[in-house]
């Protein structure tokens, strides 16, 4: 029986990164994954590792996969979002905690895997549709998956052998959305209204369905140039994905 193909994910505690976890295990991949708080699902080799503790990755991700001499698929899912306000009046030290858990802590994981020297088959980023569409109040969020797409094209090039590519899973119904379409402005920022027309909808699956997608998608993701940006809408939905790229810009 050859073995079973390996799956490491980042932010696997809640949200998006467990339904990733949880979907992986059922489909019969041996899963590895980090997360500041334990995971629960007893199936997943695990570890507790704050990311934006850049000393303390290495010996984390060694301890967790330093003995593999393969990964089948890396899922760098961790992120934060930020309060949901004007960006002239985002504090940078706000701004600053978001590029630092989006940006560099991913920067951190694939500087390791690079240095590691097992083989590594696909990289996945999880970027958002914020990163492109630039909506008012998505300010510090916006521009650190903006810089995530740009992380994935430059590691493009110093992994030819590793298929790279940010992904934007759509939006899906985890614990951020309980802020954003409860107690978010959506007078002041009105891409919020979409969000919370789309909960309870299909429109808006949970992280099991939506890791589902994702997964369902890889096969395409690969077709596409290493270093891509990747709306799974435009896969999954490319209606959806056309009335959300081609209106205008809000104000």
């Amino acid at each position: 029986m050859p073995p079973s193909p390996s799956l490491f994910i980042t932010g696997i505690s809640s949200g998006f990164g467990r339904g990733l976890a949880a979907w992986g295990v059922d489909q019969g991949w041996e899963v590895f994954g980090c997360s500041r708080r334990p995971c629960d699902l007893p199936q997943v080799h695990q570890v507790r590792c704050d990311l934006t503790d850049h000393r303390a990755v290495p010996d984390a991700l060694e301890g967790l996969l330093g003995t593999l001499s393969r990964l089948d698929l890396v899922i760098l899912n961790a992120g934060m979002l930020g309060r949901i306000q004007a960006l002239a009046e985002t504090p940078l030290d706000e701004a600053k905690a978001v590029m630092e858990v989006n940006l560099w802590a991913n920067k951190s994981v694939m500087d390791w895997l690079h240095h590691w020297g097992g083989l590594v088959g696909q990289v996945v980023m999880i970027s958002s549709g914020a990163s492109v569409l630039g909506n008012k109040g998505w300010g510090g969020y916006a521009l650190s998956k903006a810089a995530l797409n740009m992380l994935a094209r430059l590691y493009a090039h110093e992994f030819p052998e590793t298929h790279i590519s940010a992904i934007a899973p759509g939006i899906i119904d985890t614990p951020m959305m309980d802020h954003l379409c409860v107690e978010a402005d959506a007078e002041t920022f009105p891409a919020l209204k979409r969000l919370r027309a789309a909960r309870g909808t299909e429109a808006m699956p949970g992280p099991r369905e939506a890791a589902r997608t994702l997964f369902e998608a890889l096969p395409e993701i690969r077709r596409r140039p290493s270093g891509s940006f990747i709306d799974l809408r435009e896969i999954a939905d490319p209606e959806a994905y056309r009335n959300l790229y081609d209106r205008p810009p809000r104000p």
